[in-house]
């Protein structure tokens, strides 16, 4: 192709975008997992709705509910397994792309950026989230917000408000997904309706849209409060501590958020060219709405990077919005046409080569098979061999004693369903072999707590799960259980109300599992077993009590 060939005078070019999302949502269907630390949760919840238990009746949440509505919903159809979850991730996924593409069409960013950008997306947010998590969840429902928001403003049919409708609708849902995301979406809509509102002196649409969300809110909290609806705000047991702190932002400010930091000093440079150029800059309704969302979300991320601190990629996906705002201004600036094909091409290829840490694990794990890397030293009583092999590598000793058994040693349990094309330690699949054959399983009536990552054996072992508007969904410690639960399964520990405990110790984790628990169930119970959880490095361990 010649290289003053145009994007846009092509259908399939100019759309080139949905295949490559489509690509990379599809990857991890073709593959097989580790099991992923703390990917308990996200099975847990969608089970417990699989099986029709009512949130906040039957478990206790410190958020809301939404996050596990799609894999509960892939549960049904799939089966409650493993890879029903991964499943339900790449549809999530496609919303997530769809959305972020359609807020881009809608801001009329140049077909060749916006697939440019589209290409970040997919490295940076989408090829890393092939696991639900209500942290990349919450900004999945904010995304598809702020498109169907995005839809009202260019709009001028009545017809527009249904647009509104669905904006406020999936703003709730983020917020009732996770509160510092939920939030942090709905400041931003309102700051964009708000300019909208002011410039074009029509107050309908501002005022529908904050009625619309409180009215959405309402009908989906309010039959849950005649539950336990207060364990989200952990009502009337302290302590429940907020993550934000003045502190903690300023550090954040000054010290991290580099990349943050830079795309503001860019933007700024961009923002100042353009009104020394049209002095009505900030009358400009459609620059205007892509520089207050470009600005919202490079503020949410600075916040969400705080109080939503693991794992540390959380907020990866300011990095699309501010290079989508950067690289319009810079072809502005400079008078490049990125639609040209030979512009496009050098465009992505450079975005490739510097967002190449997404896909070089996969490659690189080919290369080393061709090209073996150097060995490592051997450690001995008294002596290293050989010790002349010094590189970045090995030129300091791994003494970690915690870590057991090596990832590339790890099995499936194909027989099991829920665990199927799931990678698990050895030491933790004979552990679940042993576990299965225990004699208690055999009555569906048993009293059995699991307190550990492995959830999925709810529905291998068949047991009885707790219910109660006071029974924490998972047990993190000042997270979704507190100091009352925490009592009261010490209660019955003592009393003996459980037939079979599974407890899993992870000692370099402060009271992940509470530590007063395992201290209860070693003076009340026996301990009849013990093998590796499943995490990286495999620094846990899981115990088995009995009567």
């Amino acid at each position: 192709m010649k290289s003053g060939f145009l994007l846009s005078k092509n259908k399939w070019l100019s759309n080139a975008d949905i295949l490559i999302l489509i690509v990379f949502c599809s990857i991890p269907l073709f593959l097989s997992f580790p099991y992923r630390v703390n990917i308990f949760l996200s099975w847990e919840g969608a089970y417990r709705l699989y099986l029709g238990q009512v949130p906040y009746k039957d478990f206790g949440l410190p958020m809301g509910l939404t996050y596990w509505v799609v894999p509960a919903i892939f549960f049904k159809i799939f089966g409650p397994y493993m890879l029903s979850l991964i499943k339900a991730q790449v549809l999530m996924n496609l919303i997530c792309g769809l959305s972020f593409r359609g807020i881009l069409k809608k801001i009329k960013i140049a077909d060749g950026i916006r697939i440019a950008v589209m290409i970040i997306f997919c490295l940076s947010y989408i090829l890393i989230n092939f696991w639900p998590w209500y942290n990349n969840s919450v900004i999945i429902y904010e995304l598809a917000g702020l498109n169907f928001l995005f839809g009202y403003f260019i709009r001028e049919k009545k017809t527009r408000f249904y647009f509104l409708i669905a904006a406020a609708f999936f703003l709730f849902l983020s917020f009732f997904t996770k509160q510092d995301g939920g939030f942090l979406g709905f400041a931003i809509a309102s700051a964009l309706i708000a300019y909208h509102a002011i410039i074009t002196k029509k107050w309908k649409g501002f005022f529908f849209f904050f009625i619309t969300y409180s009215i959405i809110g309402f009908i989906i909290i309010y039959p849950f409060t005649k539950y336990g609806f207060g364990y989200w705000f952990n009502h009337g047991q302290p302590p429940h501590t907020a993550r934000f702190s003045v502190q903690d932002l300023l550090n954040e400010i000054f010290v991290e958020s580099q990349w943050i930091k830079f795309y503001l000093l860019l933007i700024a440079f961009i923002v100042v060219f353009k009104f020394r150029n049209n002095k009505r800059f900030f009358f400009d309704t459609q620059e205007m709405l892509f520089l207050i969302l470009t600005l919202g979300i490079l503020a949410e991320a600075l916040i969400f990077g705080m109080t939503s601190y693991t794992p540390p990629d959380n907020n990866i996906f300011f990095h699309s919005f501010a290079l989508a705002y950067i690289l319009t201004g810079l072809s502005q600036i400079t008078g490049i046409d990125i639609n040209r094909v030979g512009n496009f091409i050098g465009l992505s290829l450079l975005i490739l080569f510097w967002w190449s840490a997404g896909y070089w694990q996969y490659i690189n794990r080919i290369i080393a098979r061709v090209i073996p890397p150097a060995p490592a030293p051997v450690v001995t009583n008294d002596s290293i061999r050989p010790e002349n092999v010094i590189n970045e590598h090995t030129y300091m000793l791994n003494l970690d004693t915690t870590h057991y058994e090596d990832e590339s040693t790890w099995a499936t349990i194909d027989s099991m369903p829920a665990f199927r094309k799931i990678y698990l330690p050895p030491s933790t699949v004979a552990g679940i072999q042993r576990l299965k054959q225990q004699p208690i399983f055999k009555n569906k009536n048993a009293e059995v707590l699991n307190m550990t990552e492995l959830t999925p054996l709810d529905y291998e072992l068949g047991y009885k799960i707790e219910t109660g508007e006071n029974y924490p969904l998972w047990y993190h410690l000042g997270v979704c259980m507190f100091n009352k639960q925490c009592d009261e399964f010490c209660e019955k520990i003592k009393n003996k109300h459980y037939d079979i405990v599974m407890f899993e110790n992870i000692p370099s984790l402060n009271n992940f599992y509470p530590f007063r628990i395992r201290d209860s169930l070693n003076v009340y119970y026996n301990k009849v077993d013990s093998f590796l959880a499943p995490r990286r490095p495999t620094n846990g361990k899981i115990y088995i009590y009995s009567k």
